[in-house]
Formats: structure tokens, sequence, C-alpha cells
């Protein structure tokens, strides 16, 4: 994908997004807004529109239309016209509360129509829920599952969400939130792809033509059962008939409509998919008002809580010795355990020779996470104010990690707790499940077969005099090839080791 940000309507980014809408027949949405706290009484501000375009196989454009410097009244017609076009499916990921934002942000800021609907939609999550249904025969789950679960179990990506509550109001953007930013919208595409090769059969089996070749088959029948049959499946293809046809010209009245945005007519497949799955979302006057709770023992509580965590953010600086500490009964090695919020810093964490475990179970409660931060002697990291409450009951135990992005939540624990790293340590445990690696290094011969049925080799290393180290635990083999040498070079750096 080719990213674009796009904050004037003369520069080339915007000329070139109207050229994109206008060859398009998919389009993937998305949107950005600074968090708000719940009990506030309108709705956040969006800043940042993600629009991911479909050109060609493999070819897609990604705009990130920043609404904090673009003139909105200039942009709002080629957006509602693009939302309303019987000629493009938009794709998104439950979109209606975006469209909600989006409205309202441009009505306070001068523009006299506001975005109604969206025509020819498909939601993610309705079909993936409808796939696994085929295949599978179970209904719908009532939790709706993430877009980062549906990405890794459909494109085995993933999807990075710690830069999702990061204030998308601050400008410039940094690289990071650009690549995030455009990486949600494009995924849609991707996820698009995959749903999109199942439901052109699912569809096609469904067809007219496909019951007729059905009908002469049974008619060569001369039973009675077979007349029967003939019968109830002559009146089910005059239904499906009546329904393309009604299909069809709701379709071409819709193609009639007078727009500003000259787009390309879909091919059969996409029209098809349309035809079946497509949805509209229409926005009612209710959807368009801001809820507030009526009941007066929730704001009370509300309000409790906003208090006690205004005084747990005052004291969340680390405060006495850590749990590993000798003095306190500890072996002197340094041991976190991170939750589901900091996860990611876990890997890098064992990048630079920590022990850094996550829990056993996917979604452990408050007090499963401090009894195996205690039994284990572990300093538990989290971004979870709530989890603060429990300081009383654990003390020394809990620490609240402050910065968003990877790298600079690393640096923050090594100097919060006055880590030492040294070279040696790079990549000295296994980032997959904090195991230690073997001490002796395997050669070339035990390592592939320790790898049998169990992990791939590249060709490409038979020849070379190569070192391979094994985890204990979960028997990962690594060997020092490029990705080794960069990650070294690259934590080398990020903790400041070669000045």
């Amino acid at each position: 994908m080719k990213i674009y940000l796009v904050s004037s309507t003369d520069s080339p980014e915007f000329t070139r997004l109207k050229c994109s809408f206008a060859r398009s027949t998919v389009i993937a949405l998305d949107a950005e807004w600074k968090p708000q706290r719940s009990s506030t009484s309108s709705f956040p501000i969006v800043t940042l529109l993600q629009v991911a375009c479909r050109l060609g196989h493999d070819f897609d454009d990604v705009f990130l239309i920043d609404l904090t410097s673009i003139h909105l009244p200039s942009v709002w017609e080629l957006l509602n016209d693009m939302f309303v076009s019987p000629d493009v499916l938009k794709l998104g990921f439950r979109f209606k509360q975006d469209l909600v934002y989006l409205s309202s942000t441009f009505t306070q800021h001068g523009c006299e129509g506001r975005f109604n609907e969206v025509k020819h939609y498909m939601d993610i999550t309705g079909i993936y829920n409808h796939l696994q249904h085929k295949r599978f025969g179970r209904k719908a789950p009532k939790d709706i599952k993430s877009l980062a679960a549906i990405c890794k179990e459909l494109l085995d990506i993933s999807l990075s969400k710690e830069l999702q509550c990061s204030d998308w109001s601050h400008r410039p953007l940094t690289e990071e939130q650009k690549l995030y930013a455009a990486t949600d919208a494009h995924c849609l595409l991707q996820i698009f792809d995959v749903f999109k090769s199942n439901l052109v059969e699912e569809i096609t089996l469904q067809d007219p033509k496909h019951i007729n070749v059905g009908l002469k088959d049974i008619l060569n029948g001369s039973d009675c059962t077979s007349k029967i049959v003939t019968a109830k499946l002559c009146k089910a293809a005059d239904v499906i008939r009546a329904m393309t046809q009604n299909g069809q010209n709701i379709a071409n009245g819709m193609v009639s409509r007078k727009t500003t945005l000259n787009t390309m007519p879909m091919d059969e497949n996409l029209l098809k998919i349309v035809r079946k799955y497509g949805e509209r979302i229409l926005l009612k006057e209710s959807d368009l008002l801001p809820r507030i709770s009526k009941k007066k023992t929730r704001r009370r509580t509300s309000l409790k809580n906003e208090k006690t965590d205004k005084h747990l953010v005052c004291s969340m600086d680390w405060q006495g010795p850590p749990p590993w500490d000798s003095s306190l009964g500890g072996d002197g090695c340094p041991k976190f355990l991170l939750d589901v919020m900091v996860e990611g810093l876990a890997k890098h964490l064992r990048c630079v020779g920590i022990d850094a475990a996550v829990p056993p179970s996917k979604k452990p409660d408050s007090r499963e996470l401090l009894d195996q931060a205690l039994k284990e002697k572990r300093v538990l990291l989290t971004r979870d104010t709530k989890l603060l409450r429990h300081q009383d009951l654990a003390k020394h135990q809990i620490y609240r990690v402050k910065s968003l992005l990877k790298n600079e939540q690393l640096l923050e624990v090594i100097e919060t707790f006055q880590l030492k790293i040294s070279e040696n340590q790079l990549m000295s445990r296994c980032t997959k499940c904090n195991g230690k690696f073997v001490q002796k290094p395997l050669t070339i011969e035990e390592a592939i077969e320790a790898a049998k049925g169990f992990q791939r080799i590249p060709n490409c290393l038979f020849n070379k005099n190569l070192e391979f180290w094994q985890c204990m635990n979960c028997h990962q083999l690594y060997w020092e090839g490029t990705q080794y040498h960069n990650a070294v070079q690259k934590f080398m750096d990020v903790c400041k080791l070669s000045e």
C-alpha cells in the first residue's frame, strides 16, 4: 500500500484522492479521535479519516485525511457522494459509531449538511460471523470479535492496538501513528479478499442458472416424487428471478442519480456480493444525540471512581524495593509479569535478557494476576489504572507504565527499576515463551534433527557455519542470521549501549 497524508484541498494528495475515488469499486473506512471521558455530554471530534482504495490486484492507496487542517465544507460533498454511491462497496468495522462522530464533527465546523447514510456497506464482523456459521455450523457469538483477533485468524497478522488510545488531535502525527492508522483501514481490504472467494462460490450455487440445470436433470425422471420436487423448484426459481430482477431495477435506479463522483461500475462478482450481503447504515435523529446516563447512582459511582483514579495516578510512581530485592528474600534477578495492555513490551524485555512472563489464561481477573505476581515475586506491569486499587493488598508489586510506544516503555522500565543491561544479555531469552536457551549451541545436524516435524530450517543455512540455540521450554530454534544481528543493533541503540 501507498500512504498519502491529505491536509489541504489544493494539494497533489487531494487530487490523487479524487482520482482514486473515481477508479475504486471497493473502499475501506476507519476514523480516529482523541479519547475522552464517558461522562462527557458531547461526541468526540474526529481528527483523522482513513480511506483505503482498491485500485487493482495487490495495489492499494491509503489516504489519511487530516480533519484538523483541511477545509471540511470543501470535502463534505466528495465524501458524502462516496458514501451513497451505488458503484462503490464500502467496508468497515462497526463503522456506524464512526459515522455518528464524523457527522457531528462536520456539523460543528460549519457544514450545512451532515452524513446521514452509507449505502452498499458491508461490516467485516457480520460477514465473518456468517462464514463461521457456514463453515462450522454454529451461531454467531454474542461477544463481537475484535479486528485484531480477526486479522490474526484470517491473515496471520498481529495487529498492534497500542496506539488506539493515543492523542490523535496532536500534530504532527508520528510515523508510528500514520502506519497504525493506515494499517487499520488497509487490513479491511485484505480481509475482504479472503471473504470474496467464499462469497462468490456460495452465491453462484444459489444462482437461478444453476437451479435450471438441476431442473433439467429432475425433469428427465418420470415418477410422481420428481414432479412434486420439480414444481417446488420451479416456484423457488421464479422467486429468485423476481428478487434478482428487482435488485437490478433498484441498482439501475440508483445509478441514474446524478452525483459529482464519476465512478467505475462494479464487476459481476462484486455486484452479486453487494446484492446479497450489502447493507445500509441509516442514522436516525436519536443516533445524533449524545447519550447521558440518567441514573444518579451511576453518576455518583463515576465521580467516586474518578477521584480514586486521580489519587492513584498521582501515586503511581514506583516506591520501595522490588520483590526480587535481597532485603525481601529475593534472588536479585529482575522478574516481571505483564498484562494484556502491555503484552508487546514482554517481547522487548525478553530481547534484552529480562525475565518477562505473561499470564497463562487470556482473560485473567485482577486476583489471578496479583496471585501470580506474589507467588513468583514479580512486579506486575500494566496500563490499567483499576489494578492500582489493589496496591494495599500487593505492596511493591504493581507499576503502571506511562509510555505508549514499546521502545519508550522499555526505557521507562529500565530507568524506573535501574536495570543493568549489557550487550551479552541481548537475545539471550526465548521471545516466544520467555524460556532460557540450552547452554551448549547445536550443530546444523543436531538442529535439523531437533526441528523435525516442529520447525523448518531454510536450506540456505546448510552451507553456512552457524550455531543454533534451542529454548529449553518450548524447543524453538534460533540462529545468528540477519534478523538476529538487526535485532541486536536495534536494542543496542534503544538501550544506548553503543554510546
